[in-house]
């Protein structure tokens, strides 16, 4: 039985149809995306998964008992909480349940055949594996650090920023690790080293999880299934990004094949309705209604085709990367440059040039200072010491607080301010609407004030304003934040046609890899590391060294423990699975050998291994062996503590 199944769900708010008749279903272990447009219903699909929508039409069904958690965009925590206390707010039954585990193993060490007792041992136990809380407090300590939260653990986490609270929250909720857990963009907000420990946790916990992300190697390194939001319905795909792509190829070669066929159907019935009084009595009126409906549907079915197909090629294009730095014009010469935020040193003596054509991705966890050396080459920030020296050119600025916007201005107003309904685009004279509709925004659109647009929405407006500046640079800083994966693309389309300069901060290993010809890489040490290889490989390699390292760091500390005194050994018993394991495996054992061995007899008699069948006894034979080899050896290694405890 799957965990969570949907049947036959439909959902609209007032006139605007958003899921109509959807089936969904997960199970355990599965990791699903959720992929589709902004708008087109991702977040009310994961809110009926959740429970806390209810659908207009169809059945939620659940598996009893079943715990469902979500990731929320404006997490809630109790009044006057710390980072740490929020951190492990929820955890109180799994410490619950691992206090009363320790109980009953000091109870059952002297009643070990309590029946109840040993009833509700094991349903503790499973309950602790199922959610892999033995070591909480490890857990713990590791989750704070990865989220960068050591810094905060005291502090309030109501004074904590959005993108904090955030990364509290999902802390929290991994730690706990419900049955089912939803995530919302759980890469918002988090750096590149966070994003990598996310990925290795959901991983080896096995989580069964349903998510929402415009990361796409998050979503390739992830996902088990992806499920595309479109038209009110959905389309399933098997794997990540990289197999959707893939699949949805395949699928739109399959429509074009049938609107091929439906034009030779159609073809046919258009020769039979020309052929006059036969198509106007009263018996074939059915066939003529089937004829007016094929018409529409092959109306309809090219611009369905283009949109999907134009959506596709956006995504699977490969771009040229020009490294010819011949003859351009400077824009930025950098001199021993060091930036300093209050008490905080970000960067040190960095030197470098940046010209008319360099396009470059700004790397580094969070709070490096990659914000900061943006707003430095811009003149907002003033170096603490060193030299930018900048040549004659218009930029372009997109920033995460969307400043170029006025919320009590609509969107004609917006790109229109001296009036008109028109707007340059790369010297290409366009209607609002028309240059508007790239960045997938309908006509009733238009007179709506950008006050009341959503985080996206209003991001979408700033960079569809952004590239209508006749401008040599463009600065973005974090651009793809709350962007969907179509409109990235649009993003990374208008960026490749862009003829300037382009420097980019980003989380978004997949944005980056496509978009920058060029890394500024903030390190540990305050310095800056330039390359020119992809970020994904430039963080592989930066991975395997670093476990190299690990690995010569824990050469070198075997090496200095044995040359270290001997410490006196901590006294040795037997846990209580131990002492049971110790009475029954004897036994156990002794009946496996009486198995194999009649086993073997049946294999040493013809009349019986042609009625059972010789392939079938060797293999009984085989498992019966792999199970006493691991007995034995489990016994064995009792006994060796057994021995070592008695030993004086």
């Amino acid at each position: 039985m799957a965990l969570i199944d949907l049947q036959n769900i439909s959902k609209h708010y007032s006139a605007q149809k958003i899921l109509t008749d959807v089936n969904f279903h997960i199970d355990e272990g599965e990791r699903i995306v959720i992929i589709g447009k902004n708008g087109s219903g991702k977040s009310t699909l994961m809110k009926i998964i959740h429970g806390s929508l209810m659908q207009d039409a169809g059945e939620r069904i659940a598996k009893s008992d079943l715990e469902v958690k979500m990731l929320d965009q404006r997490p809630n925590f109790k009044e006057g909480h710390s980072v740490r206390e929020a951190v492990e707010d929820g955890l109180s039954e799994l410490n619950n349940a691992k206090k009363r585990y320790n109980e009953l193993s000091l109870l059952l060490a002297d009643e070990y055949e309590n029946k109840k007792l040993l009833d509700e041992y094991e349903k503790l136990s499973s309950y602790l594996d199922h959610h892999n809380a033995w070591n909480l407090d490890d857990k713990i300590e590791r989750i704070i650090q990865h989220f960068d939260l050591v810094q905060y653990e005291d502090r309030p986490v109501a004074l904590l920023s959005g993108g904090e609270q955030r990364r509290v929250a999902l802390a929290s909720l991994l730690l706990q690790k419900p049955d089912v857990l939803l995530l919302d963009e759980p890469t918002n907000h988090l750096d590149v080293y966070m994003v990598e420990f996310l990925e290795e946790l959901i991983l080896r916990e096995k989580f069964t999880l349903v998510f929402i992300s415009h990361d796409r190697y998050f979503i390739d390194n992830i996902a088990t299934k992806s499920i595309e939001v479109q038209d009110c319905s959905l389309r399933e795909y098997s794997g990540g990004y990289s197999d959707y792509l893939t699949q949805k190829e395949e699928y739109i070669r399959t429509l074009e094949k049938q609107h091929e066929n439906l034009l030779d159907v159609l073809k046919r019935e258009n020769e039979w309705f020309a052929r006059g009084v036969r198509a106007r009595l009263k018996r074939n009126e059915g066939r003529k209604e089937r004829l007016m409906a094929l018409r529409e549907e092959a109306k309809v079915n090219p611009a369905k085709i283009k949109k999907m197909s134009l959506e596709l090629q956006r995504e699977a294009k490969h771009f040229n990367r020009d490294k010819s730095i011949n003859k351009q014009k400077m824009l930025f010469e950098v001199k021993n440059l060091s930036l300093t935020l209050g008490n905080k040193e970000l960067l040190k003596d960095f030197t470098t040039t940046i010209l008319q054509k360099d396009v470059i991705a700004i790397v580094g966890p969070n709070g490096s200072g990659k914000s900061t050396l943006l707003k430095a080459l811009l003149g907002r920030v003033e170096p603490t010491s060193g030299v930018i020296k900048r040549g004659e050119f218009k930029v372009g600025y997109f920033d995460q607080h969307r400043e170029m916007l006025d919320d009590d201005k609509n969107l004609i107003e917006t790109f229109c301010p001296n009036g008109g309904d028109r707007v340059s685009v790369r010297g290409r004279d366009m209607h609002v609407y028309g240059y508007l509709k790239n960045f997938l925004f309908p006509r009733e659109f238009l007179d709506k004030k950008v006050g009341t647009l959503s985080g996206g929405e209003k991001n979408r407006i700033a960079l569809a304003l952004l590239f209508t500046k006749n401008v040599d640079i463009l600065i973005l800083d974090e651009p793809t934040n709350d962007l969907d994966i179509p409109t990235i693309n649009i993003l990374e389309e208008q960026l490749t046609n862009f003829s300037g300069a382009v420097i980019i901060v980003s989380h978004d290993r997949y944005f980056v890899d496509k978009i920058a010809k060029k890394l500024f890489i903030f390190k540990d040490d305050k310095r800056i590391e330039e390359s020119y290889q992809q970020y994904s490989e430039y963080l592989e390699l930066e991975k395997e060294l670093g476990e190299l390292d690990a690995m010569q760091n824990e050469t070198t500390k075997i090496k200095e423990t044995t040359v270290q005194k001997e410490e006196k050994p901590k006294k040795l018993k037997l846990t209580f699975k131990e002492k049971i394991a110790l009475e029954k495996l004897p036994l156990e054992i002794e009946e496996l050998e009486g198995l194999m061995e009649e086993k073997n007899k049946y294999l040493a008699d013809p009349k019986c291994y042609e009625e059972i069948g010789i392939t079938a006894l060797a293999s009984e034979l085989k498992k019966l062996e792999e199970a006493y080899e691991q007995k034995v050896e489990e016994l064995l290694t009792i006994e060796e503590k057994v021995e070592e405890i008695e030993s004086p």
